[in-house]
């Protein structure tokens, strides 16, 4: 039987054999930072990372599209969940209740309003032809379209594309293009309406873990002013929607008053421009004085007028009253800020640009402003 030796500190045991350590020679003399190859070596790799990055993110671009209209849609409803959450419904009951408040609503609406919207729709670009070819009945238009042929051209154009029914097939580019557009289109709408649901029953606890990667000094200040943004947002989403409504029912009585041709799709359509602040009201004007120039110039005249009358009532009176708590942003940024939008996203570049405009002016003034006043 083996003895057990007792282990003493200090004490090492040796080997029959020392382990001698392996020579790999003496160490070289420290690359020089300064050397042009160093440099130019390093600013290669970094202009090859941040090209294969903004690759990455170029094809992933859709996706973060509709993240970003997903919250967009959150931070509008954000305030109608914390109103019944206020009065004692849970949060997840209070998301279920307006949830099935939007879903009842674009449901009654597409009932009601989508079959007379498509059949007008497409009565409008049935008779597109002859609505451009009733554009020569003015004299200053048919004399310049006999002196630059505008008016035929466009007339060409539009009878070539809708000629035996291939318009929107040529518009998608082909059968295939509009499969893969009702497909694509089907999958966006789920997403976001997906996204949107869990945005909004988890925003407070989403908010909470990204409050936690702040300094616990400037934590308070952070969150608050973090929740100042959201609650503003959708309160901004909120208003400029029911702006657009309002602008859609005054141009829909405008137009069952003085007869204008496809009044629902028009108000439709006016209802997507009112969406864009300042910049949306310029579309709406120009294609609701073209389709009212169809019938005459009178009428033309008249629904030029009253949709400039309608733009003054809504940025003097309406505007101010249901934007009264929203972000504060002068009128030249708005422009500058739609303007931009819609040149990258389009239309959700328009929804999404004012709102983020705001956030930013908001922390320039709380946060970029006051340092430099201190320096």
């Amino acid at each position: 039987m083996a003895k057990l030796i007792p282990h003493i500190p200090g004490l090492k045991k040796k080997s029959a054999k020392e382990a001698v350590p392996e020579n790999f020679g003496s160490m070289g003399v420290p690359l020089d930072q300064g050397h042009p190859f160093y440099f130019g070596f390093l600013a290669a790799s970094g202009a090859v990372i941040a090209v294969t990055f903004l690759r990455a993110l170029a094809s992933a671009s859709q996706v973060f599209v509709l993240l970003l209209i997903s919250l967009f849609f959150a931070a509008g409803l954000n305030p109608a969940v914390n109103f019944f959450h206020r009065r004692g419904l849970k949060r997840g009951s209070a998301v279920g209740l307006v949830v099935a408040i939007v879903i009842a609503f674009v449901t009654l609406f597409a009932l009601v309003a989508v079959p007379p919207i498509v059949d007008q729709i497409n009565l409008l670009v049935k008779n597109a032809p002859s609505l451009i070819e009733s554009l020569k009945n003015n004299h200053t238009i048919n004399h310049l379209n006999q002196q630059y042929g505008i008016v035929d051209s466009i007339q060409k154009k539009v009878t070539a594309s809708i000629h035996d029914g291939q318009f929107v097939v040529t518009a998608f580019g082909g059968v295939l293009g509009v499969g893969k557009a009702v497909i694509s289109g089907v999958f966006a709408v789920l997403t976001i309406l997906v996204l949107t649901l869990y945005f909004l029953a988890s925003l407070p606890s989403v908010t909470k873990v990204a409050y936690r990667f702040v300094p616990a000094s400037r934590r308070a200040r952070v969150s608050k002013l973090s929740d100042a943004i959201i609650d503003r947002i959708g309160i901004f989403v909120g208003g400029q929607a029911t702006v657009a409504l309002i602008a859609a029912i005054y141009i829909l009585l405008v137009g069952f008053a003085i007869g204008l041709p496809y009044t629902t799709a028009l108000a439709l359509l006016v209802f997507f421009c009112g969406l864009i602040p300042l910049v949306g009201h310029i579309l709406g004007t120009s294609v609701v004085t073209l389709i009212a120039l169809t019938k005459s110039p009178t009428t033309a005249l008249i629904a030029f007028l009253a949709y400039v009358v309608y733009v003054q009532i809504e940025n003097y009176i309406v505007m101010p009253r249901i934007m009264r708590k929203t972000l504060a942003i002068p009128g030249l940024v708005t422009i500058i800020a739609a303007l931009i939008g819609t040149s990258l996203l389009g239309l959700v570049g328009g929804l999404l640009a004012v709102p983020i405009a705001a956030a930013v002016l908001l922390i320039v003034d709380e946060v970029v402003f006051p340092k430099s006043d201190l320096g």
